[in-house]
């Protein structure tokens, strides 16, 4: 698709207010994607070409992502650094691991150059399962989903928004106002139930190729059962010296919210789109929706979602 082909689309898409600032969701491949997102989406689908040796982070936007690339990269690169000369002491987890169709591919007049990048690539996308570039799925690349429970998801996502618009002309949309966006699936890459029924899905039917982790699961039992899976996963499985020496607990607090928060290349900068990276780090914790939603919210939501996902299998302890 052309570049006046893709400006036609993009005014020709549904669309709504974002949640922050003058910008815009289009609805787009059943899904609704950032205005200025579209370009990157249609080129990373049209020229990502996978190895089988790539490792894929996806999510739903605010679903403990950041942690997500910090624990895979700390994983599959702890033979080649040490704990005193990790990367994520003084580089982002996003910069370390891109975002393809919000980093990488955005730009418009030209294709990122990925061929000199060691293998594994580790790389990151929000898309869809169906949205992914064919090459993702047909390759045998591995595919790591994290995924959150919708009511902390939702105010995560609210939360990143008010600091976002912090920056931009127009205020942000109250909480009520995008909770009712929110049960139309109108945010980010939702609707979230779609979002994480895809990979569900995806996982259930090919395991050797999606592996589908909960953040709820993380923050429970992070070390010898979370992590222990998503090392095997990777192919990176910890040895037993490496567990008995103390491996997994080392990573686990270097990649820790609580660590990475206060480490100074995350207090300060911005990330490509102009995004503090401050701004991935608030609480981390679960079940904090319960200070913002009302009863009516609590049962509206949660009756959405046990309809949307009656039948599959998934469910959420946090609610």
């Amino acid at each position: 698709m052309e570049a006046d082909q893709e400006e036609e689309l993009l005014q020709t898409l549904p669309r709504e207010r974002n949640w922050y600032g003058t910008s815009y969701l289009c609805h787009f491949q059943g899904f609704w994607c950032p205005s200025w997102a579209i370009h990157g989406v249609i080129s990373f689908q049209k020229h990502f070409q996978a190895r089988d040796t790539d490792l894929i982070l996806t999510s739903v936007p605010k679903s403990g992502t950041t942690w997500s690339k910090a624990l895979a990269f700390a994983i599959v690169n702890r033979t080649r650094y040490g704990l005193e000369d990790n990367p994520l002491l003084t580089v982002n987890p996003h910069e370390l691991v891109p975002f393809m169709e919000l980093n990488l591919y955005v730009n418009k007049n030209r294709l990122p150059n990925l061929e000199d990048r060691s293998d594994p690539r580790i790389l990151s996308t929000h898309l869809p399962y169906p949205s992914l570039p064919v090459s993702i799925i047909d390759s045998g690349c591995r595919v790591v989903y994290v995924c959150r429970n919708p009511f902390d998801q939702l105010i995560s996502h609210w939360h990143f928004s008010l600091k976002r618009a912090q920056e931009d002309v127009d205020p942000p949309l109250p909480l009520e106002e995008c909770f009712d966006l929110y049960c139309k699936g109108v945010h980010s890459f939702g609707p979230f139930w779609d979002h994480v029924l895809g990979y569900w899905k995806a996982s259930l039917e090919k395991p050797n190729k999606v592996l589908f982790l909960k953040y709820e699961d993380l923050k429970e039992d992070v070390n010898f059962g979370q992590l222990l899976k998503l090392a095997k996963f990777l192919g990176f499985p910890f040895s037993a010296e490496e567990e008995r020496d103390g491996v997994i607990e080392q990573i686990s607090s270097l990649c820790s919210f609580e660590n990475l928060k206060d480490l100074q290349v995350n207090k300060t900068g911005e990330l490509a789109g102009g995004f503090k990276k401050s701004s991935h780090f608030r609480k981390g914790v679960v079940g904090d929706w319960a200070n913002y939603l009302t009863p009516s919210m609590v049962k509206r939501l949660k009756d959405l979602v046990e309809e949307k996902l009656a039948g599959s299998g998934l469910s959420f302890k946090a609610f």
